[in-house]
């Protein structure tokens, strides 16, 4: 793969690519049987690495045995130990001089994943039955990386050992207990090579707990499955059954104590952002729990061919290679995981510092992983600054109280009350965690999305108030008739009031002094997979074309005669409407045959939908008792480059009229989006220039380090005029 990729003859060019981003470390592979030759060693194939990175100021952490050996050894025979001592010791010979005096080793890379390739045969043939090949193999190795290690140590006596390998989550496909055992002994054997090496289990193979010291995991999208199945559980379509990685990392520090790296991680084509960035924060997660995390190493940095297709490129790398006209083998930056790189980055360096911070409790009508991702982007940004504890409204009717808590992103945890109470009252039985709350969060910031919940912000004693207006009153449908007077005690008693559309600006203005409009952002990393057309959801696969699509919560704001008049002026459309339905009923909503509910999915599982749709909708009423409106999901429709048609919300035209077909009646609304299946290409290609240049005026981060801003300065203004009284 060196040698595909142009690695081996570019390495100075590729390190210096590393500064781009900082990078000051990275993971290479020896080659052992591409250096012992006939009994000697020549290690003139490493030579250009190790003077680049010497020229660079660069760490090599070297791995010694990668999957490989020479011809001639019998991996299960008694000389492969012996000849891998004596290859570690020339090995610590030749690098000594460049490696200071710590220098990182992997003696034998993945070494559960090495013994079971080759029991299948992947690496090596063997006519031995599966598990006994698997448990000979895992011992050699593990025997070898032992030797290995004094071998190494003898020379270099402050060297650091690294030991890799995958990390996985398993599960049972059924409720069969037998299934349960089987998936979780399956789930237990990726441990056993480190408890091997740190002689927690076969002492006869020399195990201590020194040779576990530097523990490496490497975990890619594709690192949870069903057991028997063998069917992934998909990263990407957020499939419910897949276990957290930060979970995951915490269960590895709590089992060994040891530094942790994730020695591998990465992912292909489109969502290499998104991933990245996911895998730091669950970094950071783990970090917060105690982990000991040490840092993060993607791979590759330089694209790849696959193992077995020399010929097909998976596009994994931060770099891929494209043939140019002077260069058959040019380094091309991917732009999506650059973005989604250095936003990972500023994210483990904001996020690292686990000191007390101070505190925001969030009492919300809106549940965190609901379809209204306002309240979460603003809050997840804003966790940089502050813990946020998110409280969202009660759940009614359960037959005995109690809470789930989730923590969903670094510095953040959400709880959901389930209650024997309902409708308004529901909230005043959360008093109780109210009171436990202020006993631990002396005077936090209160941030209120609903005026409703005012009493409990109350019990909290707050520092500071501060009430994101998300609506208007008409719009609050059971509680309509208590709002005016609760929001009016809310922008009495609110510090601040911030608004996501110019109208509820205006509105809030004539009662409150403070008020401050920031216009909705788009999270592009996240979207980028939904500008790769080949991505797509299994739920809509076997749904024709053209396709009309929406996403959002399915309530009591959604036009559906709009939808049944769209659907039945032409039967041939498709129309796909994606989320929960809340405060209505499914039978209120349209059913036709060209109608598709493909049912509440998270926002993970959003651009894959979104990127098999022709043209987006937002089909909501507009009469006058429903609110303005500046839905966060329009901006993601434009992240994907899709036509948008929409009715004519409050702001819609006055923000996005130029690129948002805006139309005022049914009639008008179905030609809209016949002229958009109509486009020719030119408009298509002018009409996403159009939507790009929006979309780069936007920025979740930098609206978020505004209202940090504003409250930092706020209280440091109620503190001067708390002195003066």
């Amino acid at each position: 793969m060196n040698s595909a990729n142009g690695h081996q003859q570019r390495a100075l060019e590729d390190y210096r690519l590393l500064k781009q981003f900082g990078i000051r470390t990275v993971r290479e592979s020896i080659g052992w049987r591409l250096v012992e030759q006939d009994g000697r060693f020549d290690f003139s194939i490493i030579e250009a690495r190790v003077h680049a990175a010497k020229e660079l100021g660069l760490q090599i952490c070297w791995t010694l045995l990668h999957y490989g050996w020479p011809e001639d050894l019998d991996v299960y025979g008694d000389q492969f130990v012996p000849r891998f001592v004596r290859y570690c010791r020339a090995v610590a010979e030749f690098l000594q001089p460049f490696g200071g005096p710590a220098p990182v080793f992997s003696p034998v890379n993945e070494i559960s994943f090495t013994s079971w390739g080759m029991s299948v045969g992947m690496f090596r043939h063997s006519n031995m039955a599966y598990e006994h090949a698997r448990r000979d193999a895992k011992r050699q190795l593990v025997k070898a990386a032992i030797a290995g290690c004094d071998a190494i140590w003898d020379i270099i006596p402050g060297a650091r050992m690294l030991h890799c390998d995958p990390l996985v989550h398993i599960i049972a496909h059924d409720n069969d207990p037998a299934s349960h055992l089987h998936a979780e002994a399956m789930r237990e054997a990726q441990f056993e090579a480190f408890d091997m090496l740190a002689g927690r289990r076969d002492p006869e193979l020399g195990g201590a707990p020194r040779y576990l010291d530097l523990m490496g995991v490497n975990y890619y999208d594709t690192n949870q499955w069903e057991a028997a199945t063998g069917h992934r559980l998909w990263w990407h379509l957020d499939d419910a059954r897949r276990k957290p990685l930060y979970q995951m990392l915490v269960e590895v520090h709590e089992r060994y104590g040891r530094p942790l790296l994730l020695a591998e991680t990465g992912h292909v084509g489109s969502g290499r952002g998104i991933w990245i960035r996911e895998v730091a924060e669950q970094a950071m997660m783990a970090r917060h729990r105690g982990a000991d995390i040490a840092g993060i190493c993607l791979y590759p940095g330089i694209d790849r061919p696959d193992w077995a297709n020399p010929n097909y490129w998976h596009h994994s790398g931060i770099w891929d290679v494209v043939a140019q006209a002077d260069d058959p083998q040019a380094r091309v930056l991917a732009p999506a995981y650059a973005q989604g790189l250095r936003q990972a980055q500023a994210l483990t360096e904001r996020f690292s510092d686990a000191a007390a911070m101070p505190t925001i409790v969030v009492l919300s009508h809106l549940r965190w992983h609901g379809a209204n991702t306002r309240p979460r982007q603003i809050l997840g940004n804003i966790a940089r600054h502050y813990n946020i504890v998110y409280i969202e409204e009660p759940v009614a009717g359960a037959a005995i109280d109690y809470t789930e808590i989730s923590h969903p992103a670094p510095r953040v945890s959400v709880y959901r009350h389930h209650t024997s109470g309902t409708g308004e009252l529901s909230w005043a039985l959360a008093q109780p965690f109210m009171l436990d709350l202020a006993k631990r969060h002396a005077q936090p910031i209160v941030w209120l999305t609903t005026p409703m919940a005012l009493p409990l912000a109350k019990a909290l004693d707050p520092s500071l108030v501060v009430y994101d207006a998300m609506t208007d009153p008409a719009a609050s449908g059971n509680t309509a008739q208590h709002w005016p007077e609760r929001e009016a005690a809310v922008l009495a008693a609110a510090d601040l009031v911030f608004t996501g559309s110019p109208s509820l600006r205006d509105t809030k203005a004539r009662y409150h002094r403070h008020v401050h409009y920031f216009a909705n952002s788009v999270d592009t990393v996240h979207f980028e997979p939904a500008l790769d057309r080949s991505n797509g959801h299994p739920l809509q696969a076997a749904i024709g074309g053209p396709r009309l699509g929406f996403y959002g919560t399915l309530d009591e704001h959604i036009d559906g005669d709009l939808i049944a008049a769209v659907a039945d002026a032409h039967p041939e459309w498709q129309i796909v409407l994606v989320g929960p339905i809340v405060h209505r009923t499914e039978a209120s909503l349209p059913q036709r045959a060209n109608i598709h509910y493909p049912g509440a999915h998270t926002y993970q599982a959003w651009p894959q939908f979104l990127v098999g749709w022709d043209v987006c909708l937002m089909p909501y009423l507009t009469d006058a008792s429903q609110p303005p409106a500046n839905p966060a999901n329009v901006l993601e429709y434009m992240a994907a480059e899709r036509p948008v048609v929409s009715t004519a919300i409050r702001d819609m035209g006055a923000l996005y009229g130029d690129v948002v077909a805006v139309a005022r009646d049914e009639q008008a609304f179905i030609a809209a989006c016949e002229a958009a299946l109509a486009s020719t290409q030119a408009e298509r290609d002018a009409l996403a220039h159009k939507m790009r240049a929006l979309v780069r005026q936007t920025s979740w981060v930098a609206m978020t380090d505004e209202m940090h801003a504003l409250i930092a300065l706020t209280q440091q203004r109620s503190s001067v005029a708390g002195m003066a009284a």
